[in-house]
């Protein structure tokens, strides 16, 4: 399997280890595989009879095929081992009807993104001894909150690596930026950015796309790489986790062989729902793909006008991970659609004017599998309170999002024919605790300290904090920096000095 760029018209070929190493094209595009690899009935039907990490190897070793079986299974198998998962890697769980939870938070920082960087960090040890490399793999990240700690425990004390992640000052929960402010490691460095995650995530791209940068780093022995979805490596292992929730339903004998699921994912940089759309696109039975957004909502305008448009407000909501105006994976599907050629020229459009309007053409085969539902603040929080009222259900701020995109799509009588719906449960309901003891308690004696509302939200609900948050109070902060975007490049610099 060889990948290229979504902008390159050459069309030239890289190996998955080059595209890992790599993380972003040269062009500014993303990689994308040449073609897409079958899952027919009879590989699924084995796969039914593994647990997770072997699941995983099978359905990566489909992608990374410059990788060993023996490799991805040894990789795998430590990354998704008991010790690093104790609730189990993605368990799906029945909450009423035909709606379920894929809980994808049971990793070691409580947040979906463990999902793949448990198993990224080990992808780029062994790329850069297939690719030959010599120098050091500098990791840049920009974060709205998962991602940089996911990154950060993932990649800490990793060989031949170091990793420095930006995330908005004050867009992120207090939380999320407790994690990341008191990360161990020697390898790893934090710093907060004054403005908004998409700020963050440009002043990255930049730094990418700077060729004296480079040559900088270059000299310093550093080459560049990224742990955001951008990365291919990030983005393929998440692949893994549908399939498995399709496993599990034949398993359970919810579903047999060929019958269809729906898929509902809170998203704002659009990774987790195209990793599930490539799985429908290699056989999968998914019958459609529901893409939930919050208060921001740019992917659910996009979806009903065929209009990207980021020159709007931002809002910053309680599902932070989401508030987000430059939705970079988006592009990947638009090359699926559309080709690269079109993709290029609209993600200049995009660089240049702040949007883009893609043809009727498009837009219908992108909306034949995608539709697009939001979540006002007022009804994120109603969810909260009325899935733990009437259900039994705790869900974070960005499960809630899903969870209200998936009751809307069910309202229609088409939808709600009894196929299992699955909803992406994105994080522990812990990492927003504050907000989500607001919603169940209409903000009445609520503690004063964040930190203060993890026991709280425990005691009311009866609940167990998840081993990640546990003591954060304790753990000794590092990283205390606050930078505007523009000096970003330069605290890149300082930290491979150290």
């Amino acid at each position: 399997m060889l990948y290229q760029s979504t902008r390159d018209p050459a069309r030239k070929k890289y190996t998955s280890a080059e595209v890992i190493k790599m993380g972003l094209a040269p062009d500014g595009g993303l990689f994308v595989p040449e073609s897409i690899p079958p899952l027919t009935p009879d590989m699924i039907d084995v796969l039914c009879r593994d647990d997770y990490p072997v699941r995983a190897a099978k359905v990566l070793s489909l992608y990374l095929t410059d990788y060993t079986c023996d490799e991805l299974l040894a990789d795998c198998t430590a990354a998704y081992s008991p010790e690093s998962f104790p609730g189990g890697p993605a368990p799906l769980v029945s909450v009423h009807d035909n709606v379920y939870t894929l809980e994808l938070w049971h990793g070691p920082t409580a947040a979906f993104k463990d999902m793949a960087l448990q198993i990224m960090p080990r992808l780029l040890s062994r790329a850069l001894v297939k690719t030959g490399e010599t120098r050091e793999a500098l990791i840049l990240v920009a974060t709205s909150g998962d991602t940089g700690k996911a990154a950060l425990e993932g990649y800490k004390d990793v060989d031949r690596v170091r990793i420095m992640v930006f995330y908005p000052v004050d867009g992120v929960s207090r939380v999320q930026k407790l994690q990341m402010a008191t990360q161990t490691g020697s390898n790893v460095n934090v710093c907060a950015i004054k403005g908004n995650f998409d700020d963050a995530q440009t002043g990255v791209k930049k730094i990418f796309g700077d060729k004296d940068m480079a040559a900088a780093l270059n000299d310093k022995g550093f080459i560049l790489s990224s742990a955001n979805s951008i990365n291919w490596g990030r983005l393929a292992p998440q692949i893994v986790y549908y399939v498995s929730a399709y496993c599990d339903f034949l398993n359970r004998n919810v579903l047999k062989m060929g019958e269809p699921m729906d898929v509902c994912v809170p998203t704002g940089n659009f990774g987790n729902i195209f990793a599930a759309y490539l799985a429908k696109r290699m056989g999968l039975p998914i019958r459609r793909l529901i893409c939930a957004s919050n208060r921001n909502k740019i992917l659910t305008d996009f979806f009903k006008t065929g209009t990207y448009d980021r020159n709007r407000a931002f809002h910053m909501t309680m599902s932070p991970s989401m508030d987000i105006l430059i939705s970079s994976n988006l592009e990947r599907l638009l090359w699926v659609a559309a080709g690269e050629e079109k993709t290029a020229a609209w993600m200049k459009e995009l660089s240049e004017k702040g949007s883009y309007t893609i043809d009727g053409d498009t837009l219908a085969a992108v909306t034949a599998d995608f539709r697009g539902y939001y979540a006002s603040e007022h009804w994120t929080a109603e969810e909260i309170a009325s899935y733990f009222t009437c259900h039994g259900y705790l869900a974070d701020t960005h499960t809630a999002v899903g969870l209200h995109a998936a009751e809307e799509y069910l309202d229609k009588k088409k939808n709600n024919d009894g196929t299992p719906l699955v909803v992406d449960s994105t994080a522990s309901p812990y990492k927003f605790a504050a907000d989500v003891l607001a919603s169940l308690t209409k903000d009445i004696g609520l503690p004063k300290d964040p930190l203060d509302a993890l026991d709280a939200l425990s005691a009311l609900t009866g609940t167990e904090i998840p081993y990640p948050l546990r003591g954060l109070r304790e753990r000794e902060v590092r990283f205390t920096s606050v930078i505007g975007a523009d000096e970003m490049p330069a605290a890149v610099l300082a930290f491979c000095d150290k």
